[in-house]
Parts: C-alpha cells; sequence; structure tokens
C-alpha cells in the first residue's frame, strides 16, 4: 500500500484541460511554475542527482491553495487517456528519464500552462515542436495563450518563452540547469521558495506533534 499527502485540488492537467475543474488564472499558474522549478532543482542538486521518471502535468498535484506538489507516480483516468491517447502519453513519459529530460519536460509543462494545449496532442505533433516553430516565428505570443486567461502580463510572457525555447532545446547538452531556470523564473516572478510552497500543509498537526516530541 502506497501512502500520499492528500492534495485536494487534483492535478494540474485536471485544471488545464477539464473543463469542471477550477480555473487557473495568470498568478496561479506562475506561482505552480515556481514550485515544481523549486522542487526540480532541489531533486537535481541531490548527491546523486534524482531526476522524475515520468514528469507531466497530471504528476503535478496541487495543494488546498493550489501550490505544486510533484508526485513520483502519475495516475493516469480515463478523461486523460481521452484526451492524449496510449501512444502519444508513451511518448511523453519516455522524456523524463534523466536531469536533461526533466528540463524538457518542465518546458513541455511550461508552455502547457501558458497556451492551455495538450501535450502531444497538437495536429497529431508533439507540443514541444508546435512551441518551438512558434517561437522561432513571428507570430505574436498573444496569440498562443490560452482563451480562457481574461488577463496576463504581456513582459512575463516574453521572458516566459525565452525559458521554454531554452528548455525544449533539441540537444540536451545546451538545455540549462534547473538552477539556472529556477533562478531565471524567479527574476521574472519576484517569487522566493517560501511563495510557492503551501502556506498550510494538511499535515500541519502531525508536524507539530513531532516537533513538540523532539
Amino acid at each position: 500500500m502506497m501512502v500520499f499527502e492528500y492534495a485536494p485540488n487534483g492535478t494540474l492537467f485536471e485544471h488545464l484541460h477539464i473543463k469542471e475543474a477550477e480555473h487557473l488564472d495568470w498568478g496561479m499558474r506562475l506561482r505552480i511554475a515556481m514550485g515544481i522549478a523549486y522542487c526540480l532543482e532541489y531533486m537535481h542538486q541531490l548527491t546523486p542527482p534524482v531526476a522524475h521518471k515520468n514528469l507531466q502535468s497530471s504528476a503535478i498535484y496541487l495543494t488546498e491553495d493550489y501550490a505544486a506538489k510533484i508526485s513520483d507516480l502519475s495516475f493516469g483516468n480515463d478523461a486523460m487517456a481521452a484526451k492524449i491517447g496510449s501512444a502519444s502519453r508513451e511518448l511523453l513519459e519516455s522524456q523524463s528519464s534523466d536531469p536533461e529530460g526533466n528540463i524538457y519536460s518542465f518546458g513541455v509543462i511550461l508552455f502547457e500552462m501558458i497556451t492551455g494545449r495538450i501535450p502531444y496532442a497538437v495536429d497529431n505533433g508533439s507540443l514541444a515542436d508546435w512551441a518551438s516553430g512558434n517561437l522561432r516565428g513571428d507570430r505574436s505570443l498573444k496569440e498562443i495563450v490560452d482563451p480562457t486567461l481574461k488577463s496576463f502580463q504581456e513582459n512575463e510572457l516574453e521572458k516566459l518563452s525565452e525559458v521554454i525555447r531554452n528548455c525544449i532545446h533539441p540537444d540536451p547538452k545546451q538545455r540549462p540547469t534547473m538552477r539556472e531556470i529556477a533562478a531565471k523564473l524567479k527574476e521574472i516572478t519576484a517569487m522566493e521558495p517560501d511563495g510557492a510552497t503551501p502556506k498550510l500543509s494538511p499535515l500541519w498537526w502531525a508536524e507539530l506533534e513531532i516537533m513538540s516530541t523532539e
């Protein structure tokens, strides 16, 4: 039996692609992105580095205050399977086998959060390929932003596009490290790690009990 901390707001995938889920505004999406980045930065700095084996939006769980928690497993559901398809999902999962793969997958997640598009479901091609074409072209980034977003910061969007472009570089050795990515995102959002972590853990009572017995 596996036990996980309860994340009452489901997964990032559900909030981006399932109509019944709570809508995520621009600020919420940036906070979630920062939480993912800080977590991956920590994992990659361990000795030896730890890479997430299945990094995708369905593996990002959201707490009561919509902070990101990365699960080491992604529990697929019927809605996700129908939207992505099994072959596309296998391709997505294969990208996250090492730190460089995590960085690629993070770029895909970041672009997914901005556009509201489903990975590997863009005209039978990958979201990363579609992103590369749009980020290199003359097309305005505002044209590919998730239409459900009522407002966003255009200057932040421009800077985030550079981060995505670097993350999905075809040469893994040319991709930035998660430390560099987290630093760049911190510069864009002005958000420290404390701002991206849950304000109140569902296990706060257990943590207090442990502290009181030490």
